[in-house]
């Protein structure tokens, strides 16, 4: 189904705030493209925000706290932690004191810094939402607890007091905003309302990421002239997004298939470990990642954890199948046996399997590939917009102190 463009006829005024980039960018410029009057609250330079569309204008960034995040990022994960009840605070009251002022209905706020942001709009009739990227936080801390003992190495998880300040801030929002049915059961199994809950499952820049009826023939000619099959993973090479699994995988299909990851590698010891079996790239502007997407056959995700992971999104516009696990949002865009499969989380035995039978199907993964190509209609930005102004629209009607905001169909 086609959505309708939404035009306010009383603006909705929603503030953004991020402690980074994450998919708020894309968001908000959608958000803005469709009536909404928004303004990003961001520790990014302007400029960045205006390469993805968004006025300078309605941006307000906090350049410092972008540097010192980005100095305590290179010190790694214990740097992070000690630097976090910091950072986080003083975002908050940041946001907190510029948006004091202002005239707002409706804040989207990231989690870790919506605490101080959200107690200071206690006493205000505005509608405080948070997003949370990943699962419940204590579902992930579980997970990565697991992986570290698996692995034996140190891995980035949740603090104590980056878990207990991330609760307030449950307590503290009227919605929650979880990004696929993982994080949605895994906050429903930690005891989080119902009613506060809501899914929001993100999207791609399908004109950017989509792929062409000729990228499509090019795939399934390499398929079927028996190539070495492409296997493709985007992301960050890390124990979190299961690089134990790809390591393995890798080795054992190695000289029968080709495996390429683009993005920041997590450690020495994990590059160390995968030897010369996969063939690494550094993370990608935007702007590359499109024509790396066409030049893959297959693309592998097999995360511990994620909340939805852009890159699914990515690669399902761009028309490759998809391989992952259950723990992101693939169970919500893939079909088993019809445009990818769901695999079990630390079971690189059946990623295996699977990547053997796409090798010797070659007829059936072209057949598989075309389908997809010609029937599935990637979920784009506009859609994730429109579906927040619902979910915004819905509270506030819900509101008896907010009126005089709708949106009209054209």
């Amino acid at each position: 189904m086609i959505r309708k463009n939404r035009i306010p006829s009383a603006p909705l005024r929603l503030a953004m705030v991020v402690h980074g980039r994450f998919h708020a960018f894309d968001l908000s410029r959608e958000l803005i493209r469709q009536g909404v009057d928004l303004i990003l609250l961001t520790n990014y330079p302007k400029y960045v925000a205006q390469r993805f569309g968004i006025p300078r204008e309605k941006v307000i960034s906090c350049i410092t706290h972008g540097l010192l995040s980005r100095l305590t990022d290179l010190g790694g994960h214990r740097c992070r932690a000690l630097f976090e009840p910091f950072l986080h605070r003083w975002f908050s009251r940041w946001a907190a004191g510029k948006l004091g002022s202002m005239d707002i209905k409706a804040i989207h706020a990231f989690s870790g810094v919506s605490e101080e942001l959200m107690m200071a709009f206690l006493d205000r009739p505005v509608v405080k939402a948070m997003v949370r990227g990943s699962a419940h936080i204590r579902t992930q801390g579980r997970l990565l607890e697991e992986e570290e003992a698996r692995s034996g190495q140190s891995i980035d998880r949740p603090s104590p007091w980056i878990i207990a300040r991330e609760e307030r801030e449950y307590k503290l929002a009227d919605l929650l905003f979880v990004l696929s049915s993982f994080a949605y059961k895994s906050f429903e199994g930690e005891g989080a309302p119902a009613e506060k809950l809501r899914l929001l499952p993100l999207g791609s820049e399908v004109a950017r990421f989509g792929a062409t009826a000729q990228d499509i023939e090019a795939r399934c000619s390499r398929i079927l002239a028996g190539e070495p099959l492409r296997i493709l993973t985007v992301g960050s090479f890390s124990l979190r997004k299961g690089a134990l699994d790809l390591i393995e995988v890798a080795r054992r299909l190695k000289g029968r298939m080709k495996f390429l990851m683009v993005g920041d590698i997590e450690s020495k010891r994990l590059r160390l470990m995968s030897g010369d079996n996969i063939e690494f790239l550094p993370r990608q502007p935007q702007s590359s990642l499109p024509a790396i997407y066409r030049k893959g056959d297959v693309f592998l995700f097999p995360t511990i954890e994620d909340g939805y992971a852009v890159v699914l999104a990515q690669a399902q516009a761009a028309g490759l199948l998809i391989l992952a696990t259950p723990n992101c949002a693939a169970p919500d865009i893939v079909q088993e046996n019809t445009n990818g499969w769901i695999l079990p989380i630390r079971n690189p035995g059946a990623f295996i399997e699977r990547l053997e039978w796409c090798d010797a199907n070659r007829e059936a993964l072209a057949h598989m590939v075309r389908f997809t190509h010609e029937t599935f209609r990637p979920r784009d930005w506009t859609d994730v917009a429109s579906d927040l102004i619902d979910a915004y629209m819905k509270a506030l009607k819900a509101s008896p102190q907010q009126n005089g905001i709708r949106l009209v169909h054209i």
